[in-house]
């Protein structure tokens, strides 16, 4: 491949989905932009993207380029640094994906990192889904559950959360706290709507507390927490919650089959980047507050 103008055009087309995005970060115009994806995808002999009303979508040749692209962007970058003697300078775009319901705990880690590191561009995303690191989609993954098993990427193990049972004191003043797994039927709930949550703490709740027991559901983590901190019932959160929010009550003992790891990710050809590292570093040194619930909050 003799053309790196042409690839970093495709990579931020697959990034930002439409011509007019990758023609903005690019500083080129739009007609610049279609012209190197044309003249790529003549060179390869493939499509790169699907066009269609609302941009483009990256075919599987055009995820594989997208993770090419990353990985040249990142190393040209370090490769510029340590030209310029700023081996150790952490600037340009990071991305960060968890799930949103870890946003509260991992948003401030990422502004006070930018924060000491101006030149940076955070990009944090949350959602269900798992991102593709292989495909470029993301710098540095924090994910919940059990080991990810994706082919060349490193996984680490970063902080055990522990969840457990919660009502507002007001829930407790009208209603009381089950004293027993039958006094359960005896009390509204907050759950997910699907029942085929492979969250362990979600599955323990399906198979103890009876479906019409959970009368306010949702599919959404923060709108679970915001049902149970308004006192529409008994619900799971972390258990580090209880210091920052006086009106929460742990209203039955934790059970260690709810915890759960949290896991970071990178993929091979990134993990040994300075930014990366730096990342990774600082996170672990912040992350160790996470656990810290109840007394044991100081």
């Amino acid at each position: 491949m003799d053309n790196w103008d042409e690839i970093r055009t495709a990579y931020q087309v697959a990034r930002h989905g439409t011509v007019s995005g990758a023609a903005d970060v690019l500083g080129v115009h739009h007609a610049t932009v279609i012209r190197h994806i044309d003249a790529l995808e003549t060179r390869l002999g493939v499509k790169l993207f699907q066009r269609h009303a609302r941009g483009y979508t990256p075919t599987e040749a055009g995820q594989d380029m997208m993770r090419v692209g990353q990985a040249t962007d990142d190393q040209f970058g370090q490769l510029e640094g340590r030209i310029k003697g700023r081996g150790n300078d952490v600037s340009g775009e990071l991305v960060v994906t968890s799930l949103a319901n870890m946003s509260r705990l991992v948003t401030p880690v990422l502004a006070e990192f930018q924060a000491m590191h101006p030149g940076l561009m955070v990009r944090y995303l949350t959602d269900d889904r798992v991102f593709r690191l292989e495909y470029g989609e993301a710098h540095v993954a924090i994910r919940a559950g059990s080991t990810p098993q994706e082919p060349d990427n490193v996984v680490q193990p970063l902080v055990q959360m522990e969840v457990g049972l919660f009502a507002t004191k007001d829930y407790v003043a009208q209603n009381g706290k089950p004293e027993s797994l039958e006094d359960f039927t005896k009390h509204r709930f907050v759950g997910n709507d699907n029942e085929k949550s492979r969250a362990p703490f979600l599955q323990w709740l399906s198979n103890v507390v009876p479906r019409e027991n959970i009368t306010f559901r949702a599919t959404d983590a923060n709108a679970m927490e915001q049902a149970v901190l308004s006192g529409a019932g008994i619900g799971f959160l972390p258990r580090w919650y209880q210091h920052n929010y006086s009106e929460l009550e742990e209203v039955w003992p934790a059970d260690p089959v709810w915890h759960g790891a949290v896991w970071l990710v990178t993929h091979v050809d990134l993990h040994r980047t300075v930014k990366v590292q730096s990342f990774l570093t600082y996170l672990k040194q912040r992350s160790k507050d996470w656990k810290c619930y109840g007394e044991d909050c100081g």
